[in-house]
């Protein structure tokens, strides 16, 4: 009996160790994954439709802070540009320096250096736009539409600037990564395949789900190790009284 006594003090302390190291290596992975997020993103809320369907009036998005350097075609990015505006504004990427964009092909395409881009995220179905246009992109800048063309001010209505609609890559504060409310429409932005045949391709995903990753393995590490003592007192009486009925 006194040895079931001390094999069982044993595994206590045992346990205790484990518990409290999970909830240490827990409280690393949860404030690091949330400290990792906070350098790297910034929540922005998208106060127009211009976006839509891809995301909606009042949707809040996760924006991972990129240089314009790192911009490619498809993107969906935050930018501020005193000649759009004093306000962060939300718009795809349609073309980089040196593109010739154009709208529209026979079918109601928008076509890049003559390519025709099949653009499935839409608002307008049937045509990418309801005024024609062909610009070609100084290097450095960057020509933007909305999804919901036509109620989109984007590139198109700054054509007679002297900039010809484009933004410079400085401008560029942040690239969506994900939509983060409402709950329902939650999930990763897709890289449209049609810009990645398009030399340069698409930019790769933020680490965005590495970060959630660290912030819930965390969480259940320290739910898990917390909930060591409480556990361990019910089941340890129950243990004694079956060692001393043994015992008997």
């Amino acid at each position: 009996m006194s040895r079931a006594g001390r094999t069982d003090d044993g595994h206590g302390r045992a346990g205790r160790l484990l518990s409290g190291l999970a909830v240490a290596v827990g409280c690393v992975l949860f404030l690091g994954g949330f400290a990792w997020g906070a350098l790297l993103y910034q929540p922005y809320t998208v106060p127009t439709d211009s976006m839509a369907p891809t995301i909606g009036r009042g949707d809040r998005v996760l924006a991972e802070r990129i240089g314009g350097g790192d911009v490619r075609r498809g993107d969906i990015v935050v930018f501020k540009d005193k000649v759009w505006g004093d306000s962060p504004m939300v718009k795809r990427v349609v073309g980089t320096g040196g593109d010739t964009v154009a709208c529209c092909d026979s079918r109601g395409r928008l076509t890049v250096d003559g390519k025709p881009v099949e653009e499935p995220y839409l608002q307008d179905k049937g045509t990418a736009s309801f005024s024609r246009f062909s610009v070609t992109v100084p290097e450095g800048q960057l020509f933007l539409l909305g999804d919901h063309r036509s109620d989109s001010v984007d590139s198109r209505g700054h054509l007679s600037d002297a900039s010809h609609g484009t933004v410079p890559r400085g401008a560029v504060r942040a690239r969506v990564d994900a939509t983060a409310w409402p709950v329902a429409g939650w999930g990763m932005m897709d890289r449209p395949e049609s810009f990645a045949a398009l030399p340069g391709g698409t930019s790769q995903p933020g680490p965005l789900p590495l970060v959630l990753a660290a912030v819930i393995a965390g969480a259940v590490l320290i739910l898990g190790g917390a909930a060591y003592g409480p556990v361990a007192r019910l089941v340890t009486p129950r243990r004694r009284e079956e060692v001393l009925a043994h015992g008997r």
